[in-house]
């Protein structure tokens, strides 16, 4: 499902070196069961597992100093475990450093208010200071939808298909995007070089190639 290129408040935020999304944030869960909250909100199968994975997921990892990090899985998992929570929720920004090379990039490449396509090149710091005042107003849940994968040696280049929410009940994404990623391999485990990413507008959709893994 497409969605209006309004609503992408984080993506604007970001490309416009704002301090704070646009949106109104949402509020926190329900005290009932988030699988049960879910399944009213009509959240499919597959996407309520990969929101309750970033909702417990980076507790969970915290366990592991590095052994998930062997495997792009892990990396990826842990990339969307860390900025996925609710609003006011703390997130482990020490576990994002961790995912990235000491020089690694976030870059955000999208639409300004002007109409114009802008490219924003940050550091890890760069993103955690900008992104935690709009988690402290908002809930914000990143699954991924599907991925393409292609790797030689040591090196890997993933194009991750991702979905965002408020809550983890809500049943439709508010944006969707891809995560274009590049990683490296130093003999011990796998690191984010760089991360650019893109949300999908009506005029320019994500391909049908890239709504399903391969």
């Amino acid at each position: 499902m497409k969605q209006p290129a309004a609503r992408a408040s984080l993506l604007f935020a970001l490309v416009l070196g704002m301090g704070g999304a646009a949106a109104a944030g949402a509020s926190a869960l329900d005290a009932e069961p988030a699988a049960a909250a879910q399944a009213k909100a009509g959240v499919p199968a597959e996407t309520a597992r990969a929101i309750q994975a970033a909702t417990d997921g980076t507790a969970a990892a915290n366990t592991v100093a590095g052994a998930d990090l062997r495997t792009i899985d892990g990396v990826l998992a842990a990339l969307y475990g860390t900025i996925s929570g609710a609003a006011g929720q703390a997130r482990d920004w020490d576990r994002l450093h961790t995912l990235f090379m000491h020089d690694g990039r976030m870059v955000v490449h999208g639409m300004n208010k002007e109409g114009e396509m802008t490219t924003r090149v940050l550091t890890v710091s760069d993103y955690i200071s900008r992104m935690k005042p709009v988690f402290a107003k908002e809930g914000f849940y990143e699954t991924e939808l599907a991925r393409s994968t292609e790797t030689f040696g040591q090196i890997a280049h993933v194009f991750s298909t991702y979905e965002s929410r408020r809550a983890a009940a809500d049943a439709h994404p508010f944006q969707r995007g891809i995560n274009s990623i590049q990683l490296v391999n130093d003999g011990e485990r796998w690191w984010i070089q760089s991360l650019v990413w893109q949300a999908e507008t009506d005029k320019n959709p994500i391909p049908a190639r890239y709504l399903h893994s391969r």
